[in-house]
């Protein structure tokens, strides 16, 4: 196995499982932080950090106009605006739904992808895999029952959010891709462009909507240095070796991880439907990862 392979294995599985929590963390954010709290906060934490190791190993900065334009196209797309809404939608819907929601990320994009950023094609069985993995969520979410009691309000949010992540991956990868640039230092540039876009709507609004207990503090932690910090830093690199829709792919690991998290910290409720389409959902990741190509030869 090359050694490409094996890192994209490993960043796969590494992105998947933290992306995948992050949902629990952001319903620990919410108790006591307001959506856009949560946001900035996440996006704050995961990037300064980043900027100070960056900044000890004397990395090149961008200092191109142009370039700093892109990158924050890139953040409204994968950071702030996202960000905001997955918490706001959050207070309304378990973190498991939240997660679930967004595997429908790979969809966004393989549309992105077909309409707007033609020099990236998906293969008959990438599509095939999305398909299945598309199959797998809609078990999770009992389609024959309907979506229950959630907000519409919430559900627009995720599926904005959803959008906003199929536009950015592809639009990083034909843009911000070609300039080269260290993800040790666009990354921190990025969530840290993000942070400064939520600010001023933060800090002249609520600033704490309760007492942080030390359970949200922590999972706040975890949800900025490894879900926006390093998470990112793996995704991008996962990016560059797969493509965007492989990449967004990962999507489908994480809302099985966001059930059984929100199940074992928060109580929430697993049902058949969910394991079921979960484990659809990780066979769709596969065939459009190509992990069972020796399998559909013999």
């Amino acid at each position: 196995m090359s050694e490409s392979k094996t890192s994209w294995l490993g960043l796969y599985l590494a992105v998947g499982v933290i992306w995948g929590g992050s949902f629990l963390f952001i319903a620990l954010g919410n108790q006591f932080l307001p959506p856009i709290g949560v946001g900035f906060w996440r996006l704050t934490l995961g990037g300064v950090p980043l900027l100070i190791f960056a900044a000890i190993k004397k990395l090149a900065w961008p200092t191109q106009p142009s370039t700093w334009f892109k990158i924050f196209v890139v953040s409204l797309c994968m950071n702030s605006i996202p960000s905001a809404l997955f918490a706001f939608a959050e207070r309304h819907v378990t973190s498991a739904f939240a997660g679930i929601m967004n595997a429908a990320t790979p969809i966004a994009t393989i549309i992105m992808i077909l309409l707007v950023f033609r020099e990236e094609t998906p293969t008959t069985k990438v599509l095939f895999g999305l398909c299945v993995g598309l199959a797998g969520v809609l078990i999770v979410l009992a389609v024959w029952n309907g979506f229950g009691q959630n907000d519409p309000l919430a559900v627009a949010a995720l599926v904005g959010a959803v959008s906003l992540y199929g536009i950015g991956g592809p639009f990083a990868r034909r843009y911000v891709s070609p300039l080269k640039l260290d993800v040790q230092v666009q990354v921190p540039v990025q969530v840290l462009i993000g942070a400064a876009t939520l600010a001023p709507f933060y800090f002249t609004g609520t600033v704490f909507t309760a007492a942080p207990s030390w359970q949200s503090i922590a999972g706040m932690l975890a949800l900025g240095i490894l879900g926006t910090g390093f998470a990112y830093i793996w995704y991008y690199r996962l990016m560059a070796i797969a493509g965007s829709a492989i990449a967004n792919s990962v999507t489908y690991l994480s809302p099985v991880v966001a059930v059984f998290a929100g199940a074992l910290v928060l109580g929430e409720q697993i049902t058949w439907n969910e394991i079921l389409g979960g484990l659809i959902v990780i066979l769709g990741a596969a065939i459009s990862q190509g992990r069972l190509d020796a399998l559909f030869r013999k």
